[in-house]
């Protein structure tokens, strides 16, 4: 079996976001080719509630789907869908925004809130599809434990373990633990783009220090290894999908195919007409 090089790294850089969010953006529009079929990756990591409380009033979605995952802290969340919901520590909501949608995410004021959102592009024939939401509580959530790391699978399977079931990119999403010096691999699917996030903790990967916060994309190969240093523990999330290999046409929080099909959209949010599903 062929273990996957470093192809790419990001480290996060500070930014602000929604109603004054300061958080960190680890992937954009910069690297949506490399990274197909995820759009953005966005690490909320505070505790000083005046860094998140503002939250993310109500906006609009259309053509990508929005994984929130927190390890710690709260947030509410409601929709044009008529969902109201709040995200606990260790549960995550997928969101399918599809022909469009619009929702609101407050974060709750906590002792620290520690998590991230990520966007997942959604496939030409598929963006205009019904709006969606999945909770994914702890009860959905599949759990795998193996000499000194625990794998928590929000998406997708690792063996005969499994996550929630995704509808229209069958994207593999894990949150792993290792203790001080631990080491795992991770078996991966040769067609797949994978790349880790470093949460919590600097990284061995291949021989190479990797410090926290910072995106690792693979080349290609059935497997990755990654190992917490001696003496240090190391929290990160797992992410892998199959590129769609199409254009994008990104628009703030619109991604379509065509400027013509995103200038449309704009045009629907003026006039009214945005929202096809209630």
């Amino acid at each position: 079996m062929k273990k996957r090089d470093i192809k790419k790294m990001i480290r996060g850089q500070r930014a602000t976001d929604g109603a004054g969010v300061r958080l960190v953006r680890v992937l954009g529009r910069r690297d949506v080719e490399d990274f197909d079929p995820f759009l953005m990756l966005d690490s909320f990591d505070s505790t000083d509630p005046e860094d998140y409380v503002a939250g993310f009033p109500m906006h609009p979605h259309r053509g990508i789907e929005t994984i929130t995952y927190l390890i710690a802290g709260e947030i509410d969340h409601e929709d044009s869908l008529g969902n109201k919901d709040t995200i606990h520590a260790g549960e995550s909501q997928w969101m399918t925004a599809g022909s469009g949608i619009m929702h609101q995410e407050m974060p709750r004021e906590s002792a620290r809130m520690l998590g991230f959102q990520l966007w997942l592009n959604m496939p030409r024939g598929e963006k205009m599809a019904p709006p969606a939401y999945l909770p994914i509580t702890q009860d959905k959530i599949g759990k795998v434990a193996k000499e000194g790391a625990e794998i928590r699978i929000l998406s997708g399977r690792l063996g005969e373990t499994a996550g929630v079931t995704t509808k229209h990119i069958p994207a593999t999403i894990y949150d792993v633990s290792l203790v001080q010096g631990g080491e795992v691999e991770i078996p991966t699917h040769p067609e797949e783009n994978v790349f880790v996030f470093l949460i919590e903790g600097d990284a061995l990967i291949n021989g190479e220090l990797i410090a926290a916060k910072t995106a690792v994309l693979f080349g290609e190969g059935e497997y990755i290894s990654v190992a917490a240093p001696p003496g240090l523990e190391l929290r990160f999330a797992f992410f892998a999908a199959k590129p769609l290999g199409e254009p994008i046409a990104w628009g703030g929080p619109i991604v379509m195919n065509t400027r013509e099909e995103l200038e449309h959209a704009f045009a629907e949010l003026r006039e009214g007409t945005f929202i096809k599903h209630k």
